[in-house]
């Protein structure tokens, strides 16, 4: 039997794969009879597809305006935060270098250990602390704590400080909904997935579907 006769396995070019399965994505939705608003399409689908999982196209939640008002920010070279060095190594630095702006994650900094045990706090939470402070507009992309969603209401509620943008995706069963409920009470624009599902590929997928849509209408020009 030849490398490719397996049964059920079809060989695909490497570059042919994500155009074949955005090309299922879209089939499988219009089975569903799920249309999703222009804007948020190709966003949701990308979560979609880094996910395998229909359910986001249900419980994804954008803020009024919320594709074009993150667009404009990485336009304006605004940075992006993450709570995990997974949503950091996911999140395409190049095309967001290209328009001025650069990803980061505190999470291994030894001074954010330091501070979080001190003050008995999660480093997520520190880490938002210092992402706040930061000189120019900031994406807050939260794929993985809760904590990080809390102290950004938090922070908030406590002075007149107003995060650009945030993405609250953070996966699991502790304080997750709620963290995100937080969040969708606010005025700050915001991208949310409601429910337990979400996690940092989710983050980086969500960050990398505005990059791509930038590139590709710069490209188009």
């Amino acid at each position: 039997m030849g490398k490719w006769e397996h049964k059920n396995i079809e060989y695909v070019l490497p570059e042919e794969i994500e155009k074949r399965s955005f090309a299922i994505i879209a089939a499988e939705l219009a089975e569903r009879g799920i249309v999703l608003p222009a804007e948020q399409d190709m966003i949701t689908r990308r979560v979609i597809h880094t996910s395998a999982d229909f359910d986001y196209a249900q419980t994804m939640t954008y803020s009024e305006n919320a594709v074009e008002i993150a667009k404009n920010l990485i336009k304006n070279g605004a940075d992006i935060v993450t709570d995990t060095n997974m949503a950091l190594a996911g999140i395409n630095k190049k095309v967001l270098a290209s328009f001025g702006g650069e990803v980061h994650c505190y999470m291994a900094d030894a001074e954010v250990a330091a501070m979080a045990k001190e003050r008995k706090m999660t480093r997520a939470a520190v880490s938002m602390e210092l992402a706040s402070k930061r000189e120019k507009p900031v994406i807050f992309a939260v794929g993985n704590a809760p904590t990080a969603l809390i102290q950004i209401y938090e922070m908030m509620q406590e002075s007149d400080w107003r995060p650009a943008f945030v993405i609250g995706v953070p996966v699991g069963f502790v304080n997750v909904e709620a963290a995100k409920e937080l969040i969708l009470q606010t005025e700050v624009p915001y991208i949310i997935n409601r429910g337990r599902k979400g996690g940092s590929n989710v983050a980086a997928a969500i960050c990398n579907a505005l990059l791509y849509e930038l590139r590709d209408h710069s490209c188009n020009k």
